[in-house]
């Protein structure tokens, strides 16, 4: 049975498995190799609703704004708006996150979708030529109109983010409620500032690469699949420092071995223990989906956390801007 959060001081319940929608869309040769069509995305879609998945996490850029038009189609042909909680980005695109940035790209996104709202905006990076100020007084109107429901951030360091926070309650702006950052077994250096900040705030923790883009979901570092070969961005988030990651997924592959479950599953079942809000998996194929679900039911020891944990060494920041 699918298990629910409010996301962090907000009204939105959302499943602890949120579908993440980079996967959905067109095919780019400048973007992604491997996303799925249509077709494929409905299905996976689909499958979600069944296991009483209602989080969907998309952006403006993802397939350059297929995945949002794919999203919108399935969903109004499948559920009701109101019993789905859609979350879109906004960052990569002109301007950045300038007040008219912002008020441009939420029509863009609000059209792609085929809704009237969004329940979560997300500012997808820091940007360091706009003033804080400039974009949570945007954010905030967009939530005044009724635009959007609530708002959340992703990927920058915790002082960065500790200032978006600081300007909003100055001004009496609206505050995020969210935070999907770079978080899993073989990328931990949020926890030194980040993600105490978010917790000290009643941030709800929503991590995008669970799965460290496949790493933790197979038995063996190289992958044979589309986005294996192709993904530059995978390849720079973790080859740097593979031979440490090695030693990682091998206690993720003993201790899947010993609990008999599969290696993805005790991965997620790490980020539960760290009580995160929801589980954003980038799943391609809806049996993925299942297997996120049934993680849900896995509880780690104490023991056992502190097992997969011991390997890790610090690594190079990847994701936040400067």
């Amino acid at each position: 049975m699918m298990e629910y959060r409010k996301l962090g001081a907000s009204d939105l319940l959302v499943s602890r498995v949120c579908v993440g929608c980079m996967s959905f869309g067109e095919r780019f040769e400048d973007f992604h190799m491997w996303t799925l069509n249509q077709k494929e995305s409905d299905a996976m879609v689909e499958r979600a609703l069944e296991l009483g998945i209602n989080f969907f996490d998309t952006a403006n850029q993802y397939a350059h704004g297929t995945s949002e038009i794919f999203l919108g189609s399935a969903l109004r042909r499948m559920a009701k708006r109101e019993d789905v909680v859609i979350a879109s980005k906004v960052y990569f695109n002109e301007g950045h996150l300038k007040k008219e940035a912002i008020f441009r790209e939420i029509e863009g996104t609000l059209s792609r979708l085929r809704t009237d709202y969004l329940d979560l905006y997300i500012i997808h990076r820091y940007d360091k030529d706009t003033p804080y100020e400039e974009t949570m007084e945007a954010l905030d109107t967009l939530v005044r109109q009724g635009k959007v429901r609530a708002l959340g951030a992703s990927a920058m360091f915790g002082y960065q983010f500790a200032n978006y926070q600081q300007a909003a309650k100055d001004n009496g702006f609206t505050p995020f409620v969210s935070m999907q950052n770079h978080y899993n077994l073989l990328y931990r250096e949020d926890e030194r500032e980040l993600i105490p900040i978010c917790r000290q705030q009643g941030v709800a923790l929503t991590p995008y690469s669970p799965l460290a883009g496949g790493h933790l979901a197979k038995r063996v570092w190289a992958g044979e699949t589309e986005r294996a070969r192709t993904d530059r961005v995978l390849h720079a988030k973790y080859e740097a420092e593979k031979e440490n990651d090695m030693q990682i997924l091998e206690r993720v592959v003993e201790l899947a071995d010993k609990r008999g479950v599969k290696v993805s599953q005790i991965a997620l079942a790490w980020l539960l223990k760290k009580d995160v809000a929801t589980l954003l998996v980038g799943a391609t194929k809806p049996d993925y989906l299942n297997d996120a679900a049934e993680a849900l039911k896995i509880n780690l020891t104490d023991e056992e956390t502190a097992y997969l944990e011991e390997p890790y060494r610090a690594h190079e920041i990847v994701g936040a801007n400067k």
